[in-house]
């Protein structure tokens, strides 16, 4: 049966993030942990340890322009926001990496619905999974079902036959990529002292919705 596929909604997309990189970033928060910035007043997160790795966004009272990543690591993030605007058909715009961080979930933390956003209301949200605990302790139902720890991602499509609701299985060195407006969560686990390591990172993107309306195979 012959057919075409019409995608009328948002995307999400899931890269691997290449080993140096990977290194890179665990190492830059690692050495650098005592005396990284706290995040947690800028974010919505119920997380002790969220701590700023980048951030070019305006000054805060809480938060100044950093940068403790290297140079290589801020041009992978960029190619790869280029990548999900080039794929998803989007034309004449320009990116700025506004913000970096890390969140080191432990037992019965969790990050509640939200949206992100940076200086701009139009941007790109990213999660990369950076270490994991080998279990997220008892489900207390519908185990075969299991959402402890778990990224929910919750799309803007709505309507008969959307599916709507993404929980990906993870693993470390995943990356995640999506529209700030898109809605996400991780739910709380009980892993007895593991933590679930993830980074975060915000993209600007300027462009202009008009120009990219109607855009065809």
């Amino acid at each position: 049966m012959k057919f075409k596929f019409v995608w009328l909604g948002q995307s999400v997309l899931k890269f691997e993030v290449p080993l140096d990189i990977f290194v890179a970033i665990n190492q830059t928060y690692e050495s650098n942990f005592k005396t990284l910035n706290k995040a947690n007043t800028q974010l919505v997160g119920k997380i002790e340890n969220e701590h700023s790795l980048f951030y070019q966004g305006e000054d805060t009272p809480t938060m100044k322009p950093h940068n403790r990543l290297p140079q290589n690591v801020l041009n992978w993030f960029e190619s790869t926001y280029k990548f999900y605007l080039d794929f998803n058909k989007i034309s004449e715009y320009q990116i700025r990496l506004n913000s970096v961080w890390v969140n080191e979930m432990k037992d019965n933390e969790y990050n509640p619905i939200h949206i992100h956003q940076g200086s701009l209301f139009t941007g790109l949200s990213s999660v990369m999974i950076l270490g994991l605990p080998s279990h997220y302790g008892k489900e207390y139902s519908a185990k075969d079902k299991p959402t402890n720890g778990s990224l929910q991602i919750l799309g803007n499509a709505n309507g008969q036959f959307a599916h709507v609701d993404y929980a990906p299985m993870l693993k470390p060195r995943d990356f995640y990529v999506f529209p700030y407006d898109v809605r996400h969560s991780v739910y709380p686990f009980n892993s007895t002292n593991e933590v679930r390591r993830t980074l975060a990172a915000n993209c600007d993107v300027h462009y202009n919705p008009v120009n990219n309306r109607g855009i065809s195979d």
